[in-house]
C-alpha cells in the first residue's frame, strides 16, 4: 500500500492525500499535487500551504508524523502553485544547508513533461535567454536580455499531435516561471498557461461532432498549466550517492494525452 501523508485545511475545508515518492532517515521526497502552494503566498499567507500544513501537523503530534519521530522539516526547492511532482523535504538542517549548496550549484538533474500548443522548430531544443521580473506586472516573469538572470532549458520531443506538443524539460538553472518563460519565447505556450499565452485544453477543440451537455460548461481536459516534474536526481547529503526520485504522471495529465492520442493524431 502506498505510503500517504493526509493534510486538511480547516479554513479552507480542503483535504490532501500526499503520496511519499523515497523516505530514509534525512530525506522526505513527495508528489506534490497541483493548485496547493509549497509555501506562503507572500500577497496572501492566509492561503493553503503544504509546509504550513506540515508545520502544523508535527505542532499536533500527527500520526504520520509521530511513526516517523519527525521535528524538522524544511523543504530544498518549490514548485509553483499548478505544478505537480517531486517535492524534496529534509528531517535535518545540515542536509538542507547540503542540498541547498547543490541546487545553487545546478547540480541536481531536474526533468519535467510538459504539454505544449504548436510544434517546435526541432525535436530538441533549448532556450538560453535571461529572465527578469516583470517591471509592471506582479507575479510575472519574462525575457529581459539586459536586466534578467541567466537561464537554460533544454527541451526534447516526446510526442506530436495536431496542434500540440509533448516535451521532456530539463531546466539546467532554476528561476522562478522558468520552464513556462522559455516554452513562451520559444512559441510554444505551455496548454493552461494563461498568464503565458497557453489555453486549456477542451474535448470539444479535438473532438468532431463534439455535444455540449445542455445547461453545463465544458470543463477543460487540462484546465491548469500542464507542468509536472517527474524524475530529480540528487547527490544523498549524507551517503554522497546519486539517487534519483520520480512521481508517476497525474491524472489530468494522463486522461489529456489518452484523448490526443485518439482524437489528434
Amino acid at each position: 500500500m502506498e505510503p500517504l501523508i493526509k493534510l486538511s485545511s480547516p479554513a479552507t475545508k480542503e483535504f490532501w492525500k500526499i503520496p511519499i515518492l523515497f523516505e530514509d532517515e534525512t530525506l522526505l521526497a513527495i508528489d506534490k499535487p497541483a493548485c496547493l502552494l509549497v509555501s506562503p503566498d507572500r500577497y496572501d499567507p492566509e492561503r493553503p500551504n503544504i509546509m504550513k500544513l506540515l508545520h502544523a501537523d508535527i505542532a499536533r503530534n500527527a500520526e504520520w508524523s509521530r511513526l516517523r519521530k519527525i521535528s524538522y522539516l524544511a523543504n530544498v526547492h518549490r514548485l509553483d502553485f499548478e505544478t505537480s511532482g517531486v517535492l524534496l523535504l529534509v528531517k535535518a538542517k545540515p542536509a538542507l544547508i547540503h542540498l541547498a549548496d547543490q541546487f545553487g550549484s545546478e547540480k541536481p538533474h531536474k526533468r519535467y513533461v510538459t504539454l505544449v500548443q504548436g510544434h517546435p522548430p526541432e525535436e530538441m531544443f533549448e532556450v538560453d535567454a535571461k529572465i527578469a521580473m516583470h517591471p509592471i506586472k506582479v507575479g510575472l516573469m519574462r525575457v529581459d536580455p539586459k536586466q534578467g538572470k541567466r537561464s537554460r532549458t533544454k527541451f526534447e520531443t516526446v510526442e506530436h499531435f495536431k496542434s500540440y506538443t509533448f516535451l521532456n524539460a530539463f531546466p539546467e538553472t532554476g528561476r522562478t516561471h522558468q520552464i513556462r518563460v522559455h516554452a513562451k519565447h520559444a512559441g510554444v505556450p505551455i496548454v493552461g498557461d494563461e498568464l503565458y499565452g497557453g489555453a486549456p485544453l477542451l474535448l470539444s477543440n479535438l473532438k468532431k461532432n463534439y455535444s455540449f451537455k445542455r445547461g453545463e460548461e465544458e470543463r477543460p481536459l487540462m484546465g491548469r498549466v500542464a507542468l509536472h516534474a517527474e524524475s530529480l536526481t540528487i547527490t544523498h547529503p549524507v551517503t554522497g550517492s546519486e539517487i534519483t526520485i520520480d512521481a508517476p504522471m497525474p491524472k489530468d495529465l494522463e486522461v489529456s494525452i489518452k484523448y490526443l492520442r485518439k482524437f489528434a493524431q
